[in-house]
Formats: structure tokens, sequence, C-alpha cells
């Protein structure tokens, strides 16, 4: 806007440059024409006697000496056409430059207000623009806080995480160092009972070891009874005997203690004589032999032989590692 008015006062100091020297010059054309209407009836009188030669130019030649003192006033009446139409041609090229510098005012006034309009037009088109990239930057501070406050987040998190588990690893410490404190104590009082109690325990433990030699020489007894003395024709197998119809051990539990890969020894697990017939315990069941031992096997087998028990096609036998190709009949109780 300041340029528009800046052109616009410029034009008006040059229209009133132009036209104050075109009115001086209008006035002093004036005066003259003022100073020389009383010679217009003498224009009459001229005009009148040219008018007649024309009628009396060849009847009367005498008139030809009147005519030539009524033509002399002809260069006065040239003089003032000349003083008329100077100011008219002095006015008309003012009038044209005028009339140009009105024309090329008009022109800078319109392309002024063109360049405006298309500043105006421009600042209209780069609003959006502006108001674009405003809001830009303003959905990119609000996801950078919102990334700034999930890791901020994330950090306090981990760092609750960090606390717990040193206050759980300190809870720990604390009970095992209790159990340890608690170990020892035990410890302390078992030492001070066995120092107590020693001879009475070696009194006991000479009365166990009677025990557990009577109890094995009846065993043993009771094994040897069941000792073959032709094993071929003695012994028969599951399928001779009609089918196993006893408890049968669950996948589960077989997979994890039967079969050729789970051995043991008899004598490290309880033994009992069930309507006269050895019974033994292991993996939770109870395995009552139903045949007799071969005769040559070792007197000692149940307590030096690896033996284990397996389910072969029609039933359960056990099987001893120094004789794999014979195998026993057993039947499974759960008591």
């Amino acid at each position: 806007m300041k340029p528009i008015g800046v052109v616009s006062t410029t034009a008006l100091f040059l229209l009133l440059g132009f036209y104050i020297p075109a009115q001086a010059g209008q006035d002093q054309q004036e005066k003259p024409q003022k100073q020389e209407q009383p010679a217009k009836p003498e224009k009459q009188q001229q005009t009148k006697p040219a008018t007649q030669p024309k009628q009396e130019q060849q009847p009367k030649p005498e008139h030809h000496t009147q005519q030539q003192p009524q033509a002399k006033p002809q260069p006065q009446q040239h003089t003032e056409q000349q003083t008329k139409s100077q100011p008219q041609q002095q006015q008309k090229p003012q009038q044209h430059q005028q009339q140009q510098q009105a024309q090329s005012d008009k022109q800078q006034q319109q392309r002024s207000q063109q360049q405006a309009k298309g500043q105006q037009d421009q600042q209209q088109k780069q609003q959006p623009q502006q108001q674009q990239h405003a809001q830009a930057d303003k959905q990119q501070h609000i996801d950078q806080q919102q990334v700034n406050s999930s890791k901020q987040q994330h950090q306090q998190q981990q760092q609750a995480q960090s606390d717990k588990q040193q206050h759980s690893q300190q809870q720990v410490k604390e009970q095992q160092d209790q159990q340890r404190q608690h170990q020892q104590q035990n410890q302390s009082a078992q030492q001070q009972q066995r120092t107590e109690q020693q001879p009475h325990v070696q009194q006991v433990a000479m009365q166990s070891q009677q025990e557990q030699r009577r109890q094995e020489g009846e065993q043993q007894g009771d094994w040897q009874q069941h000792r073959a003395h032709n094993w071929q024709s003695e012994h028969r197998d599951w399928q001779q005997r009609g089918g196993y119809n006893g408890y049968r051990i669950p996948d589960d539990r077989y997979n994890g203690y039967f079969g050729s890969g789970h051995s043991f020894r008899i004598y490290s697990y309880p033994v009992v004589i069930v309507g006269g017939y050895p019974r033994f315990q292991y993996g939770g069941y109870w395995f009552s032999l139903v045949d007799p031992w071969p005769e040559y096997w070792s007197n000692d087998w149940y307590d030096n032989d690896d033996v284990y028990v397996d389910y072969s096609g029609d039933g359960y036998y056990l099987y001893n590692r120094r004789y794999p190709r014979d195998r026993i009949a057993v039947s499974v109780y759960l008591n």
C-alpha cells in the first residue's frame, strides 16, 4: 500500500506542473484577441470588396485601380489568423502531452495495483503453506513430546523393575543368611546330641546290625527255598499261564523307572515273603516272583547282580544282566 501512495502523490504533482503552464499560455493568448477585436469591421469591409471583383472583372476594367488599395489590409488579416492559430497549435502538443502523461500515470497506477494484487495473492497463497508448516511443526513437537514421555516411562519402569529385583535379591540373600544361621544352629545342636547320644547310638547300631544279619539269614533261607532244581522244566511264561491279569503300570511311570535302561539291585529295597513267595518294592510298586529262579544263578544274585523289570509282549518279567537269556515271571501290586 505504501508504494501506491507514493505513485499517486507523484502523479498529482506532475498534473499540477503541466496544468499551471498551460493555463498561463491561455491567459496570454486571450489578451491579444481582446486587443484586436476593434479591427473586425475592417475585416468585414475588406471581405465585401473581395466578392465584388468576381462580378465586374470583365465589363469594368476601370475598377482595377480601386481594388489595389483595398487589398492592402490582407497582411493584417493573415497575421490575425496566425496569432489565433498559434495558441491553438501550442495547446495541441500540450494537450497531447498531458493525455500521454495521464495515460502513463494511469498505466503506472494499474501496474502498481497489479503488483499490489500480485503481492496480496502471493501472501494469500503463502498463508496456507505457512499454516501447514506451523501445523507440521506443532505435530512434530507433539510427537517428540510423546516419544520423550514414552522413553521416560520406559526408563521409570526399568528403574522400578531394577529396584524390585534388587529388593527381591536382598530378601533372598537375607533368607539365605537366616537359613545358614539356622543350619549352623541345627548342626551345632545335632553335634551336641551326637556327642551326648554316641554311646546309645553305638549300642543301637550293634543291635541293628545283628537284626539285619538275622533278617538277611531269614531272607536267604526264603530265597533258597525258591531255587529251581531244573529251571527249564519248572518255569512257565505268562502265555503258558493263560496271560497276565494283574496291575498294569502307566506308560509315563514305566518309561521313568522300568525297562532295560533302569537296572537296580534287590538288596537295597524292602523284601517280604507273601504266600511263600519273595516280594520286593521298587519304583513305587511291589513285585512278586511267580517263577523259581534258575539253579545255576549265584547264591547271592539278589544282592550283587543288576536286574531290571520289563514288559515283554504278554506280561512283566525280571531280567538278570549276568544271564540275559533267562527271565522270571513277576506280578505287579500297588500295595
